[in-house]
């Protein structure tokens, strides 16, 4: 399982939690306010808002909800925008599985997970049955 671990020399822009379809919304928009605050171009705005509120709507789904930590650093020797969602529910028994365009275990398209590591610039996934999942998504500047 890969261990997703905070870099100390990130600044922590914004805790947020997810408890309703509200929170998926402000969550949505305080994401969008922050990319276009680093100065993100629009279509990179568009797309990491887009695969934030797939990750934040699965987690409201699938685990009653979680907390999603906004973080801004540099990966790669470039300026990141790094959004980390974490959640208490039952996991996910087969990320290779998940990860597969057209799989779900909810009744979706199945297009989640793998889609929004399409839209961003790095994606990470954690999980373990019946303590939580942690997603991490990371956009250039």
């Amino acid at each position: 399982m890969l261990e997703i671990v905070s870099d100390k020399s990130w600044e922590l822009l914004e805790k947020c939690p997810i408890l309703n379809e509200y929170d998926i919304v402000k969550a949505r928009q305080i994401v969008r306010e922050f990319a276009k605050k680093e100065g993100m171009g629009i279509v990179d705005q568009t797309r990491i808002t887009t695969a934030v509120s797939e990750l934040f709507r699965n987690m409201f789904s699938y685990a009653s909800g979680g907390e999603v930590l906004i973080e801004k650093g540099i990966i790669e020797e470039k300026p990141t925008l790094i959004i980390t969602c974490i959640d208490k529910g039952p996991g996910i028994d087969n990320i290779e599985l998940a990860m597969t365009d057209g799989y779900t275990s909810g009744g979706g398209m199945g297009y989640g997970l793998p889609g929004a590591k399409r839209l961003v610039d790095r994606f990470e996934i954690s999980s373990e049955l019946n303590k939580g999942t942690t997603v991490r998504v990371m956009k250039w500047k």
